[in-house]
């Protein structure tokens, strides 16, 4: 099941409005106020409630959490566990993260190289793999997912069934999904769709089982147009 992440809910509560320091890392703890994290510089915990996250390039942070507002990671920046309600999540050039990944509405993009230790999920919004590995599964309801070209997902993907409040949300036309596997991209576990999709799986790419869906083979280098 998605994560919702409901846990992140009472945070206006509990959060200090003062910095506190773990050990030689500075935490950050905010209500109102974005949070960025210093080129080169190691941190402990980042978390706010109203405000983005942004952490520069080759940084190291433990968790970071908000919930109204993205996250974004710099480029070989390192990481543990990210989470937001409302907003995306971009790791750009070679992150690592060794947690996972989650939203509840907003996009996730993985740049070139990236490395996901856990499992991304979002409900709505696009989920988007530049030669990434992604060491657990990919879980979402409403939004297109492109696992690029030379992209490794080692568990799963699965699109859950929209119900009640997700029902068609974040998707104006109506339109199924798009599920993009793309050049020499690899899925070692299953694909389950509990809902109507459109799959294209590269003829160079390699899966597990599908369920809920039929692939639709090309082998130019980008998928064909709806």
């Amino acid at each position: 099941m998605i994560r919702h992440t409901i846990r992140l809910l009472p945070l206006a509560c509990a959060l200090a409005l003062a910095p506190t320091l773990a050990g030689a890392q500075q935490s950050i703890d905010k209500v109102n106020g974005s949070i960025t994290a210093e080129a080169g510089q190691a941190y402990g915990d980042l978390e706010t409630v109203n405000g983005s996250i942004r952490i520069g390039e080759n940084a190291t942070v433990r968790d970071a959490e908000t919930v109204n507002g993205s996250i974004k990671v710099g480029a070989s920046a390192r990481v543990e566990d990210l989470e937001t309600v409302n907003g995306g999540i971009r790791l750009e050039e070679g992150v690592v993260a060794s947690g996972g990944l989650s939203t509840v509405n907003g996009g996730i993009y993985v740049g070139n190289r990236g490395q996901v230790g856990d499992d991304i999920d979002t409900v709505n919004g696009a989920i988007g793999l530049v030669a990434a590995v992604v060491g657990g599964d990919i879980e979402t309801v409403n939004g297109d997912l492109t696992v690029g070209a030379g992209s490794h997902v080692r568990g799963g993907i699965h699109y859950e069934k929209p119900t009640g409040q997700w029902l068609n949300l974040g998707n104006r036309k109506n339109d199924p999904p798009r599920v993009v596997i793309g050049p020499n991209a690899v899925v070692d576990g299953t694909l389950v769709f509990e809902r109507e999709v459109k799959l294209y799986v590269h003829d160079t790419a390699r899966t597990g089982a599908i369920s809920g869906a039929t692939a639709m083979r090309y082998s130019s280098d980008t998928a064909p147009q709806d």
